[in-house]
């Protein structure tokens, strides 16, 4: 069984021997996500190599301060006048989750992914997991510093950006020890914590914020008060003029409520269609839950994609959560 380390040197390796990467994350791209396709990006570019760094659809604008994130294409504004042989995945739990982006990959291509999702089914032709890493940048700040290129702070930010959004604000029991470590280093390199913080945690736009108070009007709770959940509409959405960045942070109002086990977020696609995202306080693994689904995740935090109406998916979901309980 190969070891984390031999995995770095087997990252480190395929970054070495290949050029013209097409660097890419999960759809609707979170701080993780964005963070480490730009770190990978860095990386790159400190090594001479080509790359094109894509996703599916816009990263969110609350991400937009970190350097270099103006060059992450946007897929649905962009026309495909290739398609490339080597591919590094960051964060993505399953290849499915890269989305439409695979039409930019040659079939066969070459493929470094990098993540830290337990249900990660090791898809490519090399992979570098951690399940027990707070955040894929995590792990890129042990592949950068393998490396050994040295540090700026523009790649601390990157790195910094996704830690500080994956743990929470470092408030998730995957805040371990090594965390808090490289948060240091990285806060060494001029990293600005308590700004970010504030503009990634506790700042909300207007559309946020409606969105957030429509959802909460639909708050129910099971019998024993163990699992509350909310829901948002496309016409919620229209209401606030909201869009998808803005739902984040949503479902842990549920989870929040203090004897609340499980807290769900069920975002309604279409009248078939419903993203069920769900959070725990740890007695439920709500990864294993998302899996039986389809989806994947962590043992705290996962998600999937149900079809269905939103009553049908809702009764379907919470009855599996309490059957956990």
């Amino acid at each position: 069984m190969r070891t984390y380390e031999q995995d770095l040197i087997g990252a480190r390796q395929f970054i070495e021997q290949h050029d013209d990467f097409l660097v890419v994350a999960h759809v609707q791209p979170d701080g993780d996500a964005v963070s480490s396709t730009l770190a990978v990006g860095w990386l790159l570019s400190r090594l001479g190599k080509t790359f094109t760094m894509i996703n599916e659809g816009p990263i969110p604008q609350r991400m937009t301060y970190m350097e270099g994130s103006d060059q992450i294409l946007d897929m649905s504004l962009t026309e495909r006048t290739r398609t490339y042989g080597n591919v590094i995945c960051v964060d993505c739990a399953d290849f499915k989750r890269v989305g439409l982006v695979s039409e930019w990959m040659e079939e066969g291509a070459n493929m470094l992914n990098i993540d830290h999702h337990p249900t990660n089914d090791e898809y490519g032709t090399q992979t570098l997991i951690k399940a027990d890493a707070a955040a894929t940048a995590e792990i890129l700040y042990d592949l950068v510093k393998l490396f050994d290129l040295g540090w700026d702070r523009n790649v601390a930010e990157m790195l910094y950006t996704g830690i500080l959004t994956d743990t929470g604000g470092f408030r998730y029991s995957s805040t371990s020890p090594k965390v808090m470590q490289i948060a240091s280093h990285l806060l060494e390199l001029g990293v600005n914590g308590p700004d970010l913080a504030d503009s990634l945690l506790e700042q909300l736009t207007k559309p946020q914020f409606d969105v957030l108070t429509l959802s909460l009007a639909t708050l129910q709770m099971s019998e024993n008060g163990k699992v509350a959940w909310v829901h948002v509409t496309p016409e919620h959405m229209v209401q606030a003029g909201a869009s998808n960045e803005d739902l984040e942070g949503i479902v842990n109002y549920p989870r929040n409520i203090q004897g609340v086990e499980v807290g769900v977020l069920f975002k309604v696609i279409n009248e078939n269609a419903v993203k069920a995202s769900m959070r725990s306080a740890g007695k439920v693994d709500v990864a294993a839950i998302a899996a039986e689904f389809g989806g994947g995740g962590h043992v705290r935090a996962a998600g999937c994609r149900l079809e269905g109406t939103l009553e049908q998916v809702t009764a379907l979901v919470i009855e599996r959560i309490k059957q956990s309980l």
